[in-house]
């Protein structure tokens, strides 16, 4: 064998995981499942006035409160039943889906593109900016963001865009300290060491050779913190400083049947099943993206 062969023999092949892609292709059932839900889920927000039965706002107040189609005293014209006004429980519901999932998607590129930057920042540069940003987050880790989030929707108001800003900053620190950690332990490979003495920027560097490589770890965070920002989007609209009536969203909706719950369980009971129902299936997602493209993992499997 040839010096050159020898040398190709040992050196690692980097981005070629051809285990992960394995392990991508070989789906379980569950995780199966997870998928066709929230893409059904999507596609009910995407085409909500299409596929709700009724208008959302639409009240009937001589047929207020009336139970689930499957519920004695129900009728099949509202599947899920009606709340305290009357309204269309499942209309409302596809409707809300849309607040919920757009705020939370927003919110979590606004994290994931924040504590990116800056856990690139913070890695690339070290020293006096590297201590102060780390500092940054360590605080950040200390205060409840619930408080931060509360305080910053009653100055603002509770607009969307308030809304999206707001929960785009929960998160930002775990991005950071993950990306800062990636950065340290890639950034002194040969091939990054060889690019630099070539006279590479830390910019081009940052983007041709570190991202590409922590891009992985990064789609698992976000994956995982998308049902953390849906829960954190319900928990204000729940309070009242989330998404503001007439608008449903799956917070507003628990938050509004709350006093019924004696009553007419359905009220709470069926926004609540669908809070259940996204969160449960973008973390179970998120549980498997982070075993198969964890390639120590993956390799054992």
């Amino acid at each position: 064998m040839t010096t050159q062969a020898k040398r190709q023999s040992v050196t690692p092949r980097i981005g070629k995981p051809s285990g992960v892609w394995r392990s991508l292709r070989k789906v379980p059932p569950l995780i199966t499942l997870c998928f066709v839900t929230l893409l059904a889920l999507v596609v009910a927000a995407l085409f909500a006035p299409v596929i709700a039965p009724f208008d959302p706002n639409a009240q009937q107040l001589l047929a207020r409160l009336k139970p689930p189609a499957f519920v004695a005293g129900g009728v099949p014209e509202h599947p899920l039943g009606t709340d305290q006004l009357g309204r269309d429980m499942l209309s409302r519901i596809i409707f809300a889906f849309r607040p919920s999932l757009g705020i939370a998607a927003i919110g979590t590129v606004i994290g994931l593109l924040l504590g990116t930057v800056i856990g690139l920042v913070s890695g690339l540069t070290e020293g006096w900016l590297d201590n102060a940003i780390m500092m940054l987050v360590d605080v950040q880790l200390a205060i409840p963001f619930i408080l931060l989030a509360l305080m910053a929707v009653t100055v603002f108001g509770t607009g969307m865009i308030v809304l999206m800003v707001v929960v785009g900053f929960a998160g930002w620190e775990t991005y950071a300290r993950l990306t800062r950690g990636q950065v340290l332990a890639t950034k002194n490979l040969p091939y990054i060491e060889a690019s630099q003495a070539l006279g590479a920027s830390r910019a081009y560097v940052a983007m041709r050779h570190v991202l590409p490589n922590i891009a992985s770890p990064l789609l698992v965070l976000a994956t995982l913190n998308f049902s953390g920002i849906v829960l954190l989007e319900s928990a204000l609209s729940f309070l009242g400083l989330g998404v503001q009536p007439p608008t449903a969203s799956l917070g507003s909706m628990i938050g509004a049947g709350r006093d019924y719950m004696a009553s007419a369980w359905w009220v709470v009971a069926a926004p609540s099943f669908f809070l259940f129902l996204l969160t449960m299936t973008t973390s179970l997602i998120g549980d498997w993206l982070r075993d198969s493209l964890d390639t120590r993992i993956s390799n054992t499997a």
